[in-house]
């Protein structure tokens, strides 16, 4: 094989390892953003399970002083009534007195549902604080092993970087140029087989003068179709030498 391919097929994949290496260092921040934003999410919800509660609390406390307010105006209207001088006055204080009576059923059976009512939103909220809690220690994990990979990552991209430049400067300038130029084109994969005859990449035949060209090994040939270095690397087969060597053993 020409040195310059097979420092290509080396460089190429040196090159798909750093656009791996980029790609996750890229996507661990939105990964540790995307945990966020559910943290947030059980952080509104546990906001709005306690508002919940703290609003039926608060509505119950209103009722009960609803019913003392009543059951003292009853009393005080029983007193009243005691002083009547006429059954007209006697019959008014009586039917304030049921109107009283009347609010304070109200608001009791308004108190109960409160009640009923409360059971499951205390039972929300104590889920959706143990939930938060254990999502927080999930956010924090992802975030220590976001930031440990990264490093890691960032040290392995170092490393690929001097190996790449190493391998660069191993090529015919000429030639590093067109490697280039067809690895962006073909976002990291510039080589393609094509011992069958025709370029694994985008599957066209090739012509065959150009295959025997690329047969013979002595220059290096680009697919006419997609722009790819091609590569002629046939199956050796060893079992007749192995048959051979049983022969005269």
């Amino acid at each position: 094989m020409l040195p310059d391919l097979q420092l290509a097929l080396r460089l190429g994949a040196v090159d798909r390892k750093i656009a791996a290496l980029e790609t996750e260092i890229a996507t661990l921040p939105k990964h540790v953003a995307e945990i966020e934003r559910q943290l947030e999410a059980h952080t509104c919800r546990l906001e709005r399970d306690r508002a919940a509660l703290t609003a039926n609390g608060r509505d119950r406390k209103k009722l009960d002083g609803d019913i003392q307010t009543n059951q003292q105006k009853i009393s005080k209207l029983r007193d009243q009534s005691l002083s009547a001088k006429n059954n007209d006055q006697y019959r008014a204080f009586q039917n304030e007195i049921s109107f009283a009576e009347g609010e304070i059923r109200k608001a009791e059976d308004r108190t109960l549902e409160l009640m009923e009512a409360s059971e499951p939103l205390d039972k929300a909220v104590t889920t959706s604080e143990a939930d938060l809690k254990k999502q927080r220690v999930h956010v924090d994990g992802e975030k220590k092993k976001a930031v440990e990979r990264t490093a890691v990552n960032k040290q392995e991209l170092l490393k690929l970087s001097e190996e790449r430049k190493m391998l660069a400067a191993g090529m015919t300038p000429r030639f590093y140029t067109e490697y280039e130029r067809v690895r962006k084109k073909t976002k990291n994969t510039p080589i393609s087989d094509a011992t069958d005859g025709r370029c694994e990449a985008c599957r066209i035949s090739l012509r065959p003068q150009i295959f025997q060209d690329l047969r013979r090994g002595d220059t290096i040939i680009n697919c006419e179709s997609c722009g790819r270095f091609l590569l002629y690397n046939p199956v050796v087969d060893l079992s007749g030498d192995i048959s051979a060597s049983q022969q005269i053993a």
